[in-house]
């Protein structure tokens, strides 16, 4: 199976009880269809006494199943609590998200998407951005020197 049709096989449930396990995921989704995988992520936090935290992934053998699965199991009860299914969001790239430990701009592939060859008002390895090659950067404050005050002239 691809990735792709793998993602649209795979359902997030979230919202559970404590007390809901893999098995009763499993045995609560099978219905639909072949089940390929049933995940409950752990708590991230090692004093956490909970056995998973509140969601899981259910991955169906068929994405029939699992649009099947949605329309029947979204906002149903388990355990006494509203469940929601819904597709599982593809996931991202560690590098891609919020505190991601390298900067946007210093990304594989950043400049090509966004515009910036070498000499063309980028960064030349001195960490100033100027205007191509040997060129100063315009500066903003030039002709301000002789202003005794702040603000608009008068005219």
């Amino acid at each position: 199976m691809s990735t792709a049709s793998r993602q649209k096989a795979t359902l997030f449930v979230g919202g559970l009880d404590p007390q809901v396990s893999q098995q009763t995921l499993h045995d609560a989704f099978l219905p639909f269809g072949e089940i390929v995988d049933v995940s409950l992520p752990k708590p991230e936090h090692p004093s956490n006494t909970d056995p998973h935290r509140g969601f899981g992934y259910v991955e169906f053998a068929l994405p029939e199943d699992a649009r099947e699965a949605i329309d029947n199991m979204h906002q149903a009860e388990l355990y006494g609590r509203t469940i929601r299914v819904n597709a599982a969001k593809e996931r991202k790239d560690a590098s891609q998200q919020l505190g991601a430990r390298t900067a946007v701009w210093e990304q594989e592939g950043y400049a090509a998407k966004y515009g910036g060859a070498e000499g063309e008002g980028n960064e030349d390895g001195d960490g100033e951005v100027n205007g191509g090659e040997g060129q100063k950067p315009e500066d903003p404050m030039q002709g301000l020197e002789g202003l005794a005050e702040a603000g608009p002239r008068e005219r």
